[in-house]
């Protein structure tokens, strides 16, 4: 849960793998520290009353409408379609975990389709709805593209499920070690530091810097690295901000890498108590503009209770700064084509479900309400 503070999601990975997985590349890399990776700027240390004061918040003082109140509208998919779709076109399939076909071949960001963004079955935040397409129907994939290591971004088994029909992994350094120990074939995993890129299948890739942190335990906080992305594909340029608070680099990269068709940017799971990790509506206009973005998709959004905002409430705001300051927004459901080449507005679909009057409850099923999509358990 990247949302909430280091101690909260390290706390829930308790059970997980503890042991350190800083390489002789890690220890080479300026954002390295010897120990640890770190930010260009230090995050703040929260003092323990702080942390726990924010903890029993998140845990017991969840205000109403924090979960919508009936099944989001998502689009079902079938590989047929993926197959026969033209090229530039990107599919939300929840949370950051987008779908892309460039040039023939797909790649997939931030793969979680999981029922949980946890390491418990049955414990920790339940997602809202169904993947619009299953994890075994998906097509063979280019590649998979990580942005860090928390696990409404990282999930084990659909990486391992991924593993046999992926040709690489691209991840910030020491993301893939873990890959690596996880059983992933090393040939497989391509670890890039920030400014580093990698060419692949007539595309280029860069991954660029992030203002976060990471760790699946208590026990290795900061011990990958975390990354946004760019991806040039001849004359269409995206970038995906993975998880960041606001900060200069966004600017640094506009004028480096940009300008941007699309800008994929978090906008989602903030919360004034944690500012540094993650970027208010505001600030994801904002760091847009830096980018020199063209248009604008939220993300990091709709699947997953992780904060303390209403449901409906990162849509809603964003799409009131972007207006206010004439940026282009694109809004596609769950599953829906996005042209990257040609962007629309496309509908306001959050509004269809009511603010829920009630203390935040997940649906007890999930269901994709369009497109005759079948219900899943």
């Amino acid at each position: 849960m990247t949302s909430l503070p280091g101690f909260i999601s390290r706390a829930l990975g308790l059970t997980a793998a503890m042991r350190g997985r800083a390489s002789s590349r890690s220890h080479s890399s300026p954002q390295h520290d010897g120990e640890r990776f770190r930010n260009v700027k230090p995050r703040p240390a929260e003092g323990f009353g702080k942390t726990l004061s924010i903890a029993w918040n998140v845990l017991f003082n969840k205000p109403r409408g924090t979960a919508p109140a009936g099944a989001l509208p998502v689009d079902a998919l079938t590989r047929e379609q993926l197959v026969a779709a033209p090229d530039r076109s990107l599919y939300r399939l929840g949370h950051s975990t987008l779908l892309l076909k460039l040039r023939g071949q797909f790649w997939l960001t931030d793969p979680v389709f999981a029922e949980r963004a946890s390491p418990f079955r049955h414990v920790g935040p339940k997602r809202f709805h169904a993947p619009p397409i299953a994890l075994a129907d998906l097509p063979p994939l280019a590649g998979v593209i990580l942005s860090h290591d928390h696990y409404d971004h990282l999930d084990r088994e659909t990486v391992l499920a991924l593993a046999a029909t992926t040709s690489v992994f691209l991840t910030p350094l020491g993301v893939g070690d873990r890959l690596i120990e996880w059983g992933i074939d090393a040939a497989q995993v391509r670890q890039l530091d920030w400014w580093q890129h990698a060419e692949i299948g007539g595309l280029a890739f860069t991954a660029t810097p992030a203002q976060h942190f990471s760790g699946r335990s208590l026990f290795d906080g900061n011990s990958t690295l975390w990354a946004s992305w760019v991806i040039v594909d001849g004359d269409l340029r995206v970038f995906f901000s993975g998880d960041t608070g606001y900060f200069d680099g966004f600017k640094t990269i506009g004028e480096r890498l940009g300008p941007f068709d699309v800008t994929l940017l978090e906008t989602g799971a903030y919360d004034a108590q944690w500012p540094y990790v993650h970027m208010q509506p505001e600030e994801t206009v904002q760091a847009h503009v830096d980018l020199r973005g063209r248009w604008l998709m939220p993300v990091h959004n709709g699947t997953f209770d992780l904060a303390m905002h209403r449901w409906q409430e990162p849509f809603e705001r964003v799409t009131g700064l972007a207006a206010a300051r004439g940026v282009a927004l694109a809004t596609p459901r769950m599953g829906e084509r996005l042209d990257l080449a040609a962007p629309l507005r496309g509908e306001r679909w959050w509004r269809e479900i009511a603010e829920t009057a009630q203390a935040p409850k997940t649906p007890a099923r999930w269901r994709i309400c369009r497109n005759a999509g079948q219900a899943n358990p």
